[in-house]
């Protein structure tokens, strides 16, 4: 049946044997049904009805319930555990040792004994000269040969800078060695030098002095600072040098106010590194033969070995671990800044 207008506009009047139309599209026998269901889209439940309980999925991270995540603190303790017990407790009884003289007296006699002495001084005023001399050769070598490689053609250059990376895990005695076969006393520029002159000896003897350590220090140091630079160049716009060379500026001009700036970062991070490290070498000491030659790490050797005096050698050795850790800091925080 259906409903037709009444006259006067009150309400509809039913006809016998038609049905009322629903909504467009609507299911018979249930209205509005699928309007609700086109606009909540599909497999929303139909209005009015009611999830049953026990059926949704517990909010969060979709971990089941019942279960229990493991803290992360938890999975940090057995790294922290194995250093402590390799390095930290070792370093605890250094300290602990310090303190306490073999043969009695107050915790700080033997900083006072160590420090007053000669020999100590001497090591730290050599350890120190060395390191810095040894730092500004590499800086000046490694930022020269860091430009050639970068931005003078040759053929090779891929190759030498892939060296540059197998050099670094190169010993430091194995530089030392070399030195010895070209420089030593009976190496091969003296036994040139013997051979053309007929002379007894060679003229070059200064590998053994403090010239030939830092020699050493400088040649196997240079590529960590050149590591850094060749990153820095391998990023730096050309478009600058081609601007600054189309406006009359020279090589000396360019490297001085464009590629220079951009890498002061990397130069201050490879120069903190090699400073850290040369504070603390003792295989390049050792294998010259320079006797003359005390360095802290030398001093730590002597009194502890040569001299059984532990309770000096591991003051020296605090001293030594102060220095290069408060280096080591800035080290760090110069790399951050420098992105390295």
């Amino acid at each position: 049946m259906t409903d037709v207008p009444r006259p006067g506009g009150r309400g509809t009047a039913h006809i016998p044997g038609t049905r009322t139309p629903e909504h467009p599209g609507a299911t018979p026998g249930h209205g509005g049904t699928a309007r609700h269901r086109a606009v909540a889209g599909p497999g929303a439940a139909p209005s009015g009805s009611r999830t049953p309980q026990g059926t949704g999925t517990p909010q969060g991270t979709g971990t089941p319930q019942g279960t229990r995540t493991v803290p992360g603190w938890l999975w940090s303790l057995p790294p922290v555990a194995a250093l402590a017990l390799v390095f930290l407790y070792p370093l605890a009884l250094v300290v602990q040792q310090s303190f306490s003289p073999e043969n009695g007296g107050g915790a700080f006699d033997a900083y006072a004994s160590v420090f007053r002495s000669h020999s100590f001084r001497e090591a730290l005023g050599t350890t120190v000269w060395l390191a810095a001399g040894a730092t500004v050769g590499c800086l000046v070598l490694g930022f020269v040969l860091a430009l050639i490689i970068a931005f003078v053609p040759f053929p090779g250059a891929k190759a030498v800078s892939k060296f540059i990376d197998v050099f670094l895990s190169f010993p430091s005695f194995l530089i030392t060695l070399a030195l010895l076969f070209i420089y030593g006393t009976v190496g091969m520029a003296n036994g040139l030098w013997t051979d053309v002159s007929g002379s007894a000896e060679g003229p070059f003897h200064f590998l053994t002095t403090p010239w030939g350590v830092l020699l050493a220090e400088i040649t196997y140091f240079t590529p960590f600072v050149m590591r850094p630079l060749l990153a820095a160049f391998s990023q730096l716009d050309t478009a600058q040098l081609e601007v600054a060379s189309s406006l009359g500026a020279g090589p000396a001009r360019i490297i001085r106010r464009v590629i220079l700036p951009e890498a002061l970062p990397a130069l201050a991070a490879g120069g903190s590194l090699v400073l850290v490290m040369c504070l603390n070498e003792f295989g390049i000491v050792l294998f010259t033969g320079a006797k003359d030659v005390t360095t802290l790490p030398m001093l730590v050797y002597g009194k502890a070995i040569l001299e059984s005096d532990y309770s000096a050698a591991c003051v020296v050795a605090v001293v030594n671990i102060a220095i290069s850790v408060g280096l080591f800091g800035l080290y760090r925080v110069v790399g951050k800044r420098a992105g390295a």
